[in-house]
Order: C-alpha cells, then sequence, then structure tokens
C-alpha cells in the first residue's frame, strides 16, 4: 500500500511541480509503513501535526518541509529507535502550557539531526527520553519577545542523551530539568535568555559549547556533578549577567573555559552545598568582566587552580561582607600581580593579595553601582589606600601566583566554531 502511494505521488509531482503540492497529508504515509521501515518522501511540502509511534527512519534529503499549521507539536516521536534527518519543520502552534515544539521525542534510541527547525515555540523536547542523539540540527523559535519564546532544547526527566553540534539562534532558553547524565557539546547558542540552565540535574556534561550574546550565561541550580569544560561564554548582553553560575551545587568540575566581557565571569552561590563535595575551578581565562569571580557568601569549600584572571574590573569580589579564604586557591595568573619571578621559576617570589577598599562599597549597596569605575569610586579607592579609614578585608592570598607574559587576547569575531565544517 505504501509504495502504491508513494508512487502515485511522485506521478502527481511529475505532472505538476512539487512547489505546488502543499500540504500532501504525511500522517496516512506514516500510518502505512511497516515497523522498521524507511519512509523516502518525495521533495514537497507535507501536512501535519504528525505522530510516529513506531520505529521508523525518515529522512527528506533536504527537500522535504512538514508543515505544523500552527496548530500543537509538529511531529511527535513516542517509540524507540526513529531517526528523522534533514528535514525542514516548521508551522508548531503558540501555546507555552502544552509545549507545542518542533519535534517532541519519548523513548529510547531516538535519532535527530540534519533538521532545520524555525517558526515554532519550543525547538526539539526530550522528555522522557533515554540514550538519543540529537545533532546538528538549526533551531530558531517564533519571532516574539524574548520571553514569549520556547525554549531551543529542552531535555526533562532524560537520561543519557546526546545533544551536540546543534545551532539555537532566537529561542528562549536551552534547558535541561529533573534529568541525569545528559551530555550537551559543541552546540552554537546566540540571541537568547540563558544560554544554558540545568536545574535539578545531575552528572550534566557541558563541553565544546559556545555562548555568545544571550542575556544570561550557564546557571546551575541543584545540580551535583557537572562537567562544565572548554566552553566560550562571551558577551552577556544583561548588566547583571554571569557567565558560568552555580547555585547550591557541589562536585562540579570547572575547567578550561573562556569567560569575556560579562558582568561576573563565574559567580558560586552557597556552592558546594556539601563541603565534602567540593568544587574544581581550573585553568579558566577570566577577561574583561567587571568581576571575574564573585562569591555570595564566604562559606568557602572551592579550589582554585592555574586560572587566568586578566585586566577584570575586580578579579574577585565576595556580597555580604566576608572574604575568600575558606576556598583553596593556588597557582591563578593574576594581571594586576606587583611581585617579581627573581629566580625565573614562573613563579611570584611573594603571595598575591587581594583587598576590599571603598571601589567595592557597590557589592553591598547596589544603589551605588551607577558609579562602578568613576572617578568617585576611584577617588575614594585612592584615599582608602593611602589611609585606611578602616581595615580593608583580605579577600584572596595565593601563595604561588603564577609569574609569566600576559594571556593572548581572544576575538571571538573571527573565531569559527569547535566544528566550524558541520555548518557550512
Amino acid at each position: 500500500m505504501l509504495r502504491h502511494f508513494s508512487q502515485s505521488l511522485m506521478l502527481w509531482c511529475s505532472l505538476m511541480p512539487c512547489a505546488l503540492a502543499t500540504g500532501i497529508p504525511l500522517q496516512p504515509l506514516i500510518d502505512a509503513a511497516a515497523s522498521g521501515a524507511t519512509l523516502h518522501l518525495p521533495p514537497g511540502r507535507y501536512s501535519g501535526p504528525v505522530l510516529i509511534d513506531k520505529p521508523l527512519t525518515i529522512d527528506g534529503a533536504g527537500q522535504v518541509i512538514i508543515d505544523g499549521g500552527g496548530v500543537g507539536t509538529v511531529v511527535t516521536v513516542d517509540t524507540d529507535g526513529a531517526r528523522l534527518s534533514n528535514l525542514h519543520i516548521t508551522g508548531s502552534g503558540d501555546r507555552h502550557n502544552e509545549l507545542d515544539a518542533g519535534i517532541l521525542v519519548s523513548g529510547k534510541f531516538n535519532v535527530i539531526k540534519d533538521n532545520k527547525l524555525d517558526d515554532v515555540l519550543f525547538g526539539i523536547a526530550l522528555h522522557q527520553s533515554q540514550y538519543g542523539i540529537v545533532r546538528r540540527n538549526s533551531i530558531r523559535s517564533k519571532v516574539r519577545e524574548l520571553a514569549q519564546r520556547g525554549d531551543g532544547i529542552r531535555i526533562w526527566y532524560s537520561e543519557g542523551n546526546k545533544v551536540m553540534q546543534n545551532r539555537v539562534h532566537d529561542a528562549r532558553d536551552v534547558i535541561v530539568l529533573d534529568s541525569r547524565e545528559n551530555r550537551l557539546a559543541e552546540n552554537h547558542v546566540q540571541g537568547g535568555r540563558y544560554s544554558l540552565h540545568v536545574v535539578n540535574s545531575q552528572g550534566t556534561q557541558i563541553i565544546g559549547n559556545r555562548f555568545i550574546d544571550n542575556e544570561a550565561g550557564l546557571f546551575a541550580l541543584k545540580a551535583n556533578n557537572l562537567v562544565i569544560k572548554d566552553n566560550l561564554v562571551a558577551e552577556i548582553r544583561d548588566v547583571t549577567g554571569v557567565g558560568i553560575g552555580l547555585k547550591e551545587s557541589s562536585s562540579a568540575l570547572i575547567e578550561n573555559n573562556r569567560i569575556l566581557n560579562v558582568m561576573v565571569g563565574i559567580a558560586l552561590d552557597l556552592s558546594p552545598e556539601d563541603h565534602e563535595l567540593p568544587n574544581y575551578v581550573r585553568s579558566n581565562l577570566l577577561a574583561h568582566n567587571t568581576v571575574g569571580i564573585q562569591f555570595l557568601s564566604d562559606r568557602g569549600g572551592n579550589h582554585l587552580s592555574a586560572n587566568r584572571f586578566h585586566n577584570n574590573y575586580l578579579p574577585v569580589a565576595v556580597r555580604n561582607g566576608g572574604g575568600a579564604m575558606k576556598n583553596r586557591w593556588g597557582g591563578n595568573y593574576w594581571s594586576d600581580y606587583a611581585g617579581f619571578d627573581q629566580n625565573g621559576d614562573r613563579v611570584g617570589d611573594t603571595p598575591y593579595e587581594s583587598y576590599a577598599y571603598a571601589d567595592q562599597l557597590w557589592l553591598d549597596f547596589p544603589s551605588t553601582q551607577f558609579f562602578v569605575a568613576s572617578p568617585t569610586f576611584s577617588l575614594l579607592d585612592f584615599l582608602e589606600r593611602l589611609a585606611p579609614f578602616s581595615e580593608p578585608r583580605l579577600m584572596v592570598r595565593d601563595l604561588e601566583p603564577r609569574f609569566s607574559k600576559e594571556p593572548p587576547e581572544v576575538n571571538i569575531s573571527q573565531e569559527k566554531p569547535a566544528s566550524a565544517c558541520h555548518f557550512c
């Protein structure tokens, strides 16, 4: 039956340009296909919404459009072992409460790759999905105010999925909720709100992504055992934006990331929550930020080593008083270090120390933030250092500061993504 239907459709397309054959019903073709079959669709526009409830492979070869007509989710995958590739998915509904999406996936071992999604409220949603692959998709939400868009990629109650080399532009967030052991690697997220929001999700691996020109960077809440490595976070648009933030999260590895031109490079709030499970922050570049690393309290418990603090207005800040001395510091590079290296071992001869003077009043009094880096604060800071009105707080002591040439500047506008060839 399926073969005869496809042959008739191909004959129709040979008599009439397929550009005119819009809205061909796709659900009958899916219903007629045998479990495990590969469905070869002639070029054209097909109407959704559709449900795939059996193992099925659909490859559009870049010439098939599935249009939801503005109703519901365009393609729902509720099975194991389905594969969707090289399709153009468009025209979802507009209901946030129903999570109208381009593609909604449930089940195990499903593969969603090389698709283009646009004019969809939510992009790709993995709900109770296990061990799937979402790779090299291009996702763009509906044209709405930022808060009214849907999430470009949404992972909920899912485990073991690989989300790699996708481009998410002009959506709201990329978000991981109540999930375990998912891997997000080499994705490019731009023009949204949260670059990535991880909530109550353990063991998430976030590796080699590019988060540029969003309102916030990567933020994790109650998420333990995170691996945040080799990411670029830059040009955060919100004036209070954070590059990488942890709240009530323990046992994280934050390594070899580049965080450039944001308000706060790394923010640690009640993290680690468990002092027996410290967070390790090492080998990161924090450059040209207002604050390099900010702590929301002085509880400590973090290990910070081999990081490069380059030309930040404040390398380290602590809100609500106190300092950062309860954390372990060692071998970091500080561009404002005033010591020497007489024996040439690339370690400063004297410890690096940073004190809180009057120039940090804005941390505890938000109404004064307007004056940050102003002549007023600069004068207060100068007078305070000459003749302190009160004992300045020691914020950081690094006993073995790294002594070397300043790290090179990074031009993110000319730098290609890690897997640029996949997006050509």
